[in-house]
């Protein structure tokens, strides 16, 4: 079996809940709690896919606030992947999307990134349609655009799942 290496890195706004789904993912646990990243933490996951082999995500989770921004171009640097993470009881605004984008493709303008909406459990709270969504996924050319629920696990796996068979399929490795 072989061994891969994935770097991915996670962004959006502040409070959308990047590191909630990063630690329902890594560690199936679910917190609530809503502590700021301050720069970038790390997260690592072993998984093996019987179609592709040994997998570790190196999973940088960089912090949304605007004051660490100028924290975040050294660490992006050989990310392989991104994930862009919004919030689907607000609407996102364009100039922030825009904003992340430019942040995580600043060194690799062809940096697949996934589109992933969060807090799908929040039903009558949902502010964002999927056309909307599309229509970013689109507009910013992303590989995908996935719900979740870091609170019910919905769709967190499959997150990166995808991500990695994007990798794979373009020689990202």
């Amino acid at each position: 079996m072989k061994n891969f290496v994935f770097k991915i890195i996670v962004g959006g706004d502040g409070a959308v809940g990047k590191t909630t789904l990063l630690r329902k993912y890594v560690d199936g646990t679910f917190d609530a709690s809503n502590i700021a990243t301050v720069g970038v933490d790390f997260f690592i996951k072993q998984v093996i896919y019987e179609n592709i082999g040994n997998c570790t995500l190196q999973i940088w989770d960089l912090g949304g606030q605007e004051r660490f921004r100028h924290l975040l171009e050294s660490f992006i640097m050989g990310a392989k992947g991104a994930l862009l993470l919004f919030d689907l009881t607000r609407m996102p605004k364009i100039d922030h999307i825009l904003n992340w984008v430019n942040i995580v493709r600043m060194h690799d303008l062809d940096l697949p990134i996934l589109l992933v909406g969060t807090k799908l459990d929040l039903e009558e709270f949902i502010a964002v349609d999927d056309e909307s969504a599309m229509g970013i996924k689109n507009t910013f050319n992303m590989i995908d655009y996935i719900k979740t629920s870091s609170k019910t696990g919905i769709n967190v796996e499959k997150v990166f799942d995808v991500m990695v068979q994007e990798l794979m399929k373009n020689n990202k490795y």
